[in-house]
């Protein structure tokens, strides 16, 4: 068996300070679990908001599979320059009110799954984590009118109880943070996970809404108070951009009308039936969320467009 500690390089300085030890743990990756670009915006918002410093770093050659999840490089004039680095790294930051916490974040590892689990567990195991919550972004049959949901997992009820609607028994396409959260709880470790529900025809698109719900999850759970400022702004700008596709479109008046209709009919059913299955608990085909729908506001700009010089290339610009 291959050894999990060789994955990751660690700030010595830092990860023998006592300081560092009995912390909360937050983690999010980007990737298939992120309707809405949700762990894209939260992880953004932490880093840039936050004091912290780099705790350790994963070996991403190891784990990333580069044809599948192509970096991006900037073309400028005549060369290449400014490749962007996949990373997967841990942090310690410190909330609004200077409290420390870890915050483990990057790209979901395309390989060695469990060699990467080991390697988490024996960060957490040194650093003795108190708690580990984590977050991913679902495409839900829900609208956007209505509050955004969360399904809260793990092996914490008195996170759990009184959080969740959604209840359901299925088998889904397994990612990085579930298999921790399966992975952690069986090594003794307090774990609470957050799925955030995401309007499904919304899930390709930046939705800042959704971003804040995580933060606030999981500021609640970890007794943590998380920035959400900035995105409580540009939530303002999509939900403008959002009424305005829904207004001149009859079509996307219909679906959103059937959403809406869906979730208030369930909404006050008991909290075990789902607010997202069909009568048969199934969850419904692709078809019946309207494709027509996901095409048109997948489409909503992040922002406003702005006028670009002729000396700018068309996609010069690059995201984190």
């Amino acid at each position: 068996m291959l050894d999990a500690h060789s994955l990751f390089s660690v700030n010595a300085e830092l990860y023998g300070a006592d300081e560092l030890r009995g912390l909360n743990l937050v983690m999010g990756f980007t990737g298939a679990a992120e309707a809405g670009h949700v762990v894209s915006q939260l992880g953004t918002e932490l880093l840039e908001q936050l004091d912290g410093d780099l705790v350790a770093s994963f070996d991403v050659d190891q784990l990333i599979d580069y044809r599948s999840q192509r970096p991006v490089i900037s073309f400028v004039g005549d060369h290449f320059t400014d490749y962007e680095r996949p990373k997967i790294e841990l942090h310690r930051l410190q909330d609004g009110m200077g409290q420390p916490f870890l915050f483990l974040t990057g790209a979901e590892p395309d390989l060695q799954w469990e060699r990467f689990c080991r390697a988490v567990i024996a960060l957490a195991d040194a650093l003795q984590v108190k708690l580990v919550t984590w977050v991913q972004a679902l495409p839900m049959p829900v609208p956007h009118t209505r509050p955004i949901g969360v399904t809260v997992h793990g092996n914490q009820p008195e996170l759990i109880d009184g959080i969740t609607s959604w209840k359901p028994t299925a088998q889904v396409q397994a990612s990085i943070g579930p298999l921790l959260e399966v992975r952690l709880i069986e090594a003794g470790f307090r774990v609470a996970g957050h799925s955030i529900h995401v309007p499904h025809y919304l899930a390709e698109a930046e939705y800042p809404q959704a971003a804040v719900a995580a933060l606030e999850y999981l500021g609640a759970a970890s007794s943590l108070v998380l920035p959400t400022d900035r995105l409580r702004a540009a939530g303002l700008d999509v939900g403008a951009q959002i009424a305005k596709q829904v207004s001149d479109s009859a079509e996307v008046q219909r679906v959103v009308t059937k959403l809406e209709k869906r979730y208030d009919e369930y909404a006050g059913h008991e909290t075990r039936r789902s607010l997202l299955t069909k009568d048969n608990d199934e969850l419904p085909d692709a078809e019946e969320l309207g494709s027509e729908v996901e095409a048109f506001l997948a489409a909503l700009p992040a922002q406003p467009e702005e006028s670009t010089s002729q000396d700018e290339p068309n996609g010069g610009s690059s995201q984190s």
